[in-house]
Parts: structure tokens; C-alpha cells; sequence
């Protein structure tokens, strides 16, 4: 029962949202979930354009139905450098007392071709976005990807 409860108010919500962004007028959605002293749980959708609510109430475990936005802070080139080295650290190949911001992955470090794609597929997943491989083939040290992802992410210092 709660189940059904659960994804009747989910599709409500999507469909209150959908009827916001409709056209090209801007308006805003609110969903706040509402705990009471009863352990029910109610999740109120509000449209300015309709001026629509509906509440939903849902009995069982407090569920959050709710996106909370956020973002990353600032990017630094000092931040790049720990968050780079810290995934080097991490790869299993590299011995952290030889890892320098110089190092070679190929000269120093002894890693082969493979090892240098893994490495590059690790900094995509980090900072989330896609380096092509023509590029990837020029990154050979742990300075030229800080300077590659500060390029691409726009931050000058």
C-alpha cells in the first residue's frame, strides 16, 4: 500500500513539474517533504502558474522526495594538483614515494601504454568530463594533466 502510495505521489510531482515547464514561461517547483509527530510523511507540490497543491500523505519510514542542488566549490590550480595526485596515489601501479608532479609514467614510474589510458580514464571519471585521445596521448606527467584540466575548466591563477 505504501508502495503505491509512494510512486502516485512521485508521479504527481513529475506531473506538476511538467506542466511548469511548459511554454516558455519561467516558474518554480517546490517540493518539501514534512515530517509530522504521527511519522507521516507529506509532500507538497506547489505550482506558482496554477496555483495548484497537492499533499500526499504517505504512512511508514520518512522517504525524501525532494532535489537538493549544490555545486562543486571553485576550482584552484592548487586544488587540480591534490585531487590528480591523489587519484595517482590511488592507482594500484604507482608507488606514492616515487610520484613527483614531473614524473614521467613511462621513464619514472616504469607504467606502459595501458597504464596510461587507465590513468586518463581515472581523471575523466574525477573531474567529470571526457579528454579525447588524440590529447590523451600528450599527457605524460602528472603536471601536463593539471595544466591540460585547468585549461579545459578555465582556471588561471
Amino acid at each position: 500500500m505504501a508502495s503505491r502510495a509512494l510512486a502516485y505521489c512521485a508521479r504527481s510531482v513529475a506531473r506538476s513539474s511538467a506542466r511548469l515547464n511548459h511554454g516558455n514561461v519561467l516558474t518554480r517547483s517546490a517540493c518539501a517533504p514534512v515530517v509530522s509527530n504521527q511519522r507521516l510523511l507529506s509532500v507538497i507540490s506547489c505550482s506558482q502558474r496554477t496555483r495548484w497543491t497537492e499533499i500526499v500523505r504517505i504512512s511508514g519510514p520518512s522517504v525524501h522526495l525532494c532535489r537538493h542542488y549544490g555545486d562543486l566549490p571553485p576550482l584552484t590550480l592548487e586544488s587540480i594538483k591534490e585531487r590528480v595526485m591523489y587519484v595517482l596515489k590511488l592507482y594500484d601501479k604507482i608507488s606514492p614515494e616515487k610520484l613527483q608532479t614531473s614524473s614521467h609514467f613511462m621513464k619514472d614510474l616504469g607504467l606502459d601504454s595501458l597504464d596510461q589510458v587507465e590513468i586518463i580514464m581515472a581523471m575523466e571519471d574525477e573531474f567529470g568530463f571526457e579528454i579525447p585521445d588524440a590529447e590523451a596521448e600528450k599527457l605524460m606527467t602528472p603536471a601536463e594533466i593539471v595544466q591540460y584540466i585547468a585549461d579545459k575548466k578555465d582556471v588561471y591563477e
